[in-house]
């Protein structure tokens, strides 16, 4: 392709491989070859590919550390009429690295942004996940301290659509262990580990069995990690407010009115109110049978 006199000043959003150098589409080859410059999140580690591609472009960093001086220097490349790509180490830039606010800025001041798609290590995990993919939420790297990552998990505990998560090598066994106690030992996961890579593994099994696995084999502590994990079942969910309903209508049922306590329990918990006020009745009648055989 060749980027038209009229369309400079563009910014391109360049999908570059997340491991398979061939995976990179011959429209981002053309167009890294024809744009002014390069924005890389590491210039090294994009040299590399640029070299294996017979690219020439100039590089140039940007990353979680530049400055605004060098976003303001980009911004004014692009203004001046410099067409630029955005790439990042590896995948969709803008997608858990700064990507997006070169994006941003440039947006604010009037210059076009445009997507060249390709890989994502976060959809290539979850197409062959196995796992339900019409509803899903990207979390990104969980934090790396176990009691923030135990709370995040907390907060994620009952949410019904698929999870996907980063991990690295040197966390991910302590994350998988704060999966088992947050989340549950059967709950179902997909790990995908060095996707699109010579040594990638893939695994769909509950937690606790994809913890054992990544224990008992060094080879399986190595590399990068995207983790999905199955929502939780709206069947479950519904059994846990009913759990937290009764409970909650148990600590209010002797000081309030049987059917204000089910009203009160069932706006707390989520559970529906005629289920908890008949599971009380049904309590209610068990008990008085139970009274009466002991006379």
């Amino acid at each position: 392709m060749s980027i038209d006199p009229n369309d400079s000043g563009l910014l391109y959003v360049v999908a570059t491989p997340i491991g398979n150098r061939q995976d990179i589409s011959l429209r981002a080859v053309e167009l890294l070859r024809e744009v002014d410059l390069i924005a890389a999140e590491d210039t090294r580690h994009s040299a590399r590919l640029m070299e294996s591609l017979g690219i020439a472009t100039p590089l140039i960093s940007f990353h979680d550390f530049s400055s605004k001086q060098r976003l303001d220097a980009l911004l004014q490349r692009l203004q001046s009429g410099k067409s630029l790509a955005l790439v990042s180490d590896a995948g969709t830039p803008g997608i858990a690295d700064p990507g997006y606010e070169l994006v941003r800025a440039a947006r604010q001041v009037g210059i076009q942004v445009i997507p060249l798609p390709g890989p994502s290590a976060v959809i290539a995990a979850l197409s062959v996940s196995g796992l339900p993919s019409d509803r899903f939420i990207f979390e990104g790297f969980l934090p790396a301290r176990s009691r923030p990552r135990q709370d995040r998990l907390g907060s994620l505990v009952d949410e019904q659509r698929t999870m996907i998560f980063y991990e690295s090598p040197h966390r991910i066994i302590a994350c998988l262990e704060d999966f088992q106690t947050i989340i549950g030992a059967d709950r179902e996961l997909f790990i995908a580990r060095e996707l699109t890579k010579r040594f990638e593994t893939t695994l769909l099994a509950n937690v606790e069995e994809c913890l054992h696995w990544v224990c008992s084999d060094p080879q399986q502590q190595k590399g990068e990690f995207v983790l999905v994990l199955a929502g939780m079942s709206k069947t479950r969910r519904k059994s846990g407010e009913l759990d937290e309903g009764l409970r909650i209508l148990r600590l209010l049922e002797d000081d309030v009115p049987l059917k204000r306590a089910a009203r009160l329990a069932a706006d707390i918990s989520g559970a529906p109110r005629n289920a908890l006020y008949r599971a009380a009745l049904q309590a209610a009648d068990n008990d008085t049978g139970e009274n009466e055989a002991d006379d």
